[in-house]
């Protein structure tokens, strides 16, 4: 879709989950727009903030010293009356009062499906992907996800030591929603001997528990499971593993420290280039778009077919993480 008119004011805002690398998108979107000659405004606490016009004008200055900082310099909320049809008319009622004429919208897919309804509603929109959970099935990359679990397989690499000082089972989890790449990554980073992906877990406890028992007889002192959010109940498993094999389990829930922290190098460099393209694809007269990276490169789609398409689990990745994680006789 094209914008009818030249783009003169852009905003920036960051929905739904905070992500490490946002604060790179918004300093590149905000630097490239001024570059282009563009007014620049961040819009704070997402759409929330649309809502209640908390809108500030953004100069070169105001993004300094803020791409090494985890979280949000715009701050986020979730918006429940985003999801209405008179919550959106009032988020573009918002836009036009303050001639933002274009709006780059950091998040995931429920931020998408906002920025699909401003879309409609005459606002030109694009989106960036943003979310620690890697569940965005147009993009092989969202913002967040490599410093989030480089955070948690640094954490789990911690939780083994003790572990394997008191010969325990231990049970970490960590986040992800509803999907399951970071406990895949993880599994496969920190050689756990078990990975409960919401994707592929079959709820057998007692596979899990022989597991764990024929690793102890075969001399192995400690046990990793890493456990999926979208399974959860780690303290409840760990009570019922420990019930069944006497061997002293705890749980370990990683929680929000993954969303936090400076972000990692490629997060800063892939978050640059997105927050950048998305102002040069509104400059440039698109509308209703997402930035997204593809084999190698960093491409757009239409949002309706990026909020369309599906996402599956690698399945070679998955058959590498069982194969690598078998305790084999020597």
């Amino acid at each position: 879709m094209a914008t009818t008119s030249k783009v003169k004011t852009i905003g920036v805002l960051t929905s739904g989950g905070d992500a490490p690398g946002m604060n790179a998108a918004i300093r590149a979107a905000v630097r490239r727009g001024l570059q282009q000659g563009v007014q620049m405004k961040g819009i704070l606490k997402g759409y929330d903030g649309l809502m209640n016009e908390e809108i500030i004008d953004m100069t070169a200055r105001d993004v300094s010293d803020t791409i090494e900082r985890g979280g949000t310099i715009l701050y986020t909320a979730r918006c429940a009356e985003m999801r209405t049809p008179e919550g959106q008319k009032r988020a573009a009622e918002t836009c036009r009062k303050y001639g933002i004429d274009g709006l780059v919208v950091i998040g995931g897919d429920g931020s998408f499906a906002g920025a699909q309804k401003l879309a409609a509603l005459g606002i030109n929109t694009v989106g960036v992907p943003g979310t620690i959970d890697l569940d965005i099935a147009c993009t092989e990359y969202t913002i967040g996800f490599d410093t989030a679990v480089n955070t948690a397989m640094e954490a789990i690499d911690k939780v083994r030591d003790t572990s394997t000082s008191h010969e325990r089972c231990s049970i970490i989890e960590v986040m992800g929603r509803n999907a399951g790449y970071i406990a895949l990554w993880c599994g496969i980073a920190n050689g756990a001997e078990d990975i409960l992906l919401p994707e592929k877990y079959d709820y057998d406890e007692q596979k899990i528990i022989n597991n764990i028992i024929e690793n102890r007889k075969k001399g192995k002192k400690h046990h990793i499971i890493i456990n999926a959010e979208g399974i959860g109940h780690s303290t409840s498993m760990a009570r019922r593993i420990e019930a069944a094999t006497g061997i002293e389990t705890r749980a370990t829930i990683l929680g929000h420290m993954q969303r936090g922290g400076s972000p990692t190098c490629k997060d800063r460099v892939y978050a640059s280039i997105m927050g950048a393209y998305a102002v040069d694809l509104l400059i440039a007269g698109k509308s209703d778009r997402v930035v997204a990276y593809h084999n190698g490169e960093y491409v757009d789609y239409d949002i309706d077919e990026a909020l369309s398409m599906k996402k599956t689990l690698p399945e070679y990745q998955w058959e590498i993480a069982k194969a690598l994680s078998y305790n084999y006789n020597k």
